[in-house]
């Protein structure tokens, strides 16, 4: 019989622990143990991605329900993709309107859109939102992985402070909370995200440091194991760890270029160091370290913020060079529309490259996309009018096989989005009856 690795099984180095991806060594081999008891069956992913200040909803949503819709010009980046998403029409977030709050939607909108619960409107540290579904999935199967959760971004914000008509920053800069007063913070340096993943003991830190100033890669650190470790592989085994290998090598080199390379910016676009300039290669790096994660099973849960709420960033790359936030209120200005367009069409390009590379990546009989669930969103529909119906949604992924993909699902209008959080929720294996203000799962998406 072929001796299995066990599905958590690291390479070790100078305080660096490397994870594996799914090998087919890992995995049962047939008529070797029943259905029942095939441990190698590939986990869920989930990620949420958040995106700022609405979308241009005549371009962005599909005309037609069903499988036989037209992709529209925001979403045309996903046409490679058509049959691996769900477009969701209807959904609503409704605590994230005023509710008698008044002004304060754009904070509102990233505190509710995980937790589907109105926040407490307080700029002081009495900050109060709700769990939200990342965090309640981390509470319940986050210790089947080394780290619970992941959250990435890609500004930092701050917890304190005004940002928002009254609002707390800690609105504004957070869609993870840990508990109703505890927003989760992202990492938004490449660098230190990477590391996150794979760095060892604090003990041990300083001198993984001074081996990586010295330019070795932590595949140097972990040779000897892996070397070990090919001895015992098959020919498509071997395949997969060279190609994990040459990744994780290949986003090391770009996250040393980027720093080494960051130029002298203004004093009100000052970033953290190690931040890219080019917000496309910081964008796709935060990206490949989230497949990372998923890839090797360092966690199955991720949050990720394109942009803090009402970002002001400016899109130069598609010709753009209005804030967002401005151009949001665009109060019917057709050259406003289409700088908007132009941005939610560029942020969809980026999901896209995600998208795609988590289908050309293999796992167990089929691929990371399909093995994966995730939601790309906002809580604000209209940016002009501060809406919070008719939310923005994809859902991308098969959820392993248990989620029917490829159409536009258009659902009865004040659906709650917390009612596809219950759904994916279930498959992410928490026992949950209810979550926000959900009033039912939504059995659209059963496979």
């Amino acid at each position: 019989m072929t001796n299995l690795l066990k599905r958590r099984t690291f390479l070790k180095g100078l305080g660096t622990t490397l994870s594996l991806p799914l090998l087919d060594i890992m995995q049962p081999q047939p008529g070797i143990l029943s259905a029942a008891t095939a441990a190698g069956k590939p986990p869920v992913r989930t990620a949420f991605i958040f995106f700022p200040n609405g979308v241009i909803g005549p371009s962005w949503f599909p005309t037609s329900a069903g499988a036989d819709y037209e992709m529209p010009q925001s979403l045309k980046p996903l046409a490679d993709l058509k049959s691996d998403i769900n477009v969701i029409s209807g959904l609503a977030q409704i605590n994230a309107r005023s509710l008698g709050d008044g002004p304060g939607d754009h904070a509102r909108c990233a505190s509710v859109y995980l937790t589907s619960v109105h926040p407490t409107k307080t700029s002081g540290a009495d900050i109060k939102a709700g769990i939200s579904v990342d965090q309640v999935a981390a509470q319940q199967v986050g210790h089947k992985t080394r780290l619970p959760s992941l959250e990435l971004g890609l500004t930092r914000g701050r917890n304190a402070g005004q940002c928002d008509s009254g609002y707390s920053c800690a609105y504004s800069s957070n869609v993870s909370w840990r508990s109703p007063s505890t927003p989760t913070s992202k990492e938004i340096v490449p660098k230190l995200a990477f590391e996150r993943l794979f760095g060892g003991g604090a003990e041990r830190e300083k001198e993984r440091a001074r081996h990586l100033k010295d330019r070795q890669s932590i595949l140097d650190l972990v040779k000897h194991d892996a070397d070990q470790l090919k001895k015992q592989l098959g020919k498509n085994d071997k395949r997969k760890i060279d190609e994990y290998f040459t990744s994780v090598r290949e986003i090391e080199q770009r996250i040393e270029r980027s720093t080494q390379h960051e130029k002298i910016k203004p004093p009100e676009m000052r970033l953290p160091d190690g931040i890219p300039t080019e917000l496309q290669e910081h964008a796709r790096l935060m990206y490949d370290i989230l497949l990372l994660a998923f890839q090797t099973d360092s966690t199955r849960i991720a949050t990720f913020m394109v942009g803090n709420a009402g970002s002001n960033r400016t899109y130069p790359m598609v010709g753009v060079n209005s804030g967002h936030h401005a151009l949001s209120h665009h109060r019917n200005d057709d050259k406003k529309i289409a700088d908007i367009q132009k941005i939610d069409e560029y942020l969809i390009s980026q999901f896209g490259y995600f998208l795609k590379r988590l289908k050309a990546t293999p796992e167990g009989n089929s691929n990371l996309l399909d093995n994966s669930m995730i939601c790309y969103g906002s809580a604000i529909g209209d940016g002009n009018r501060h809406t919070h119906h008719d939310l923005p949604i994809i859902l991308a992924g098969k959820g392993g096989g248990t989620i029917k993909t490829g159409f536009h699902h258009q659902v009865k209008t004040e659906t709650p989005l917390a009612n596809l959080y219950l759904s994916m929720l279930d498959r992410m294996g928490t026992d949950v009856t209810a979550f926000g203000d959900s009033t039912g799962r939504l059995s659209i998406i059963d496979s």
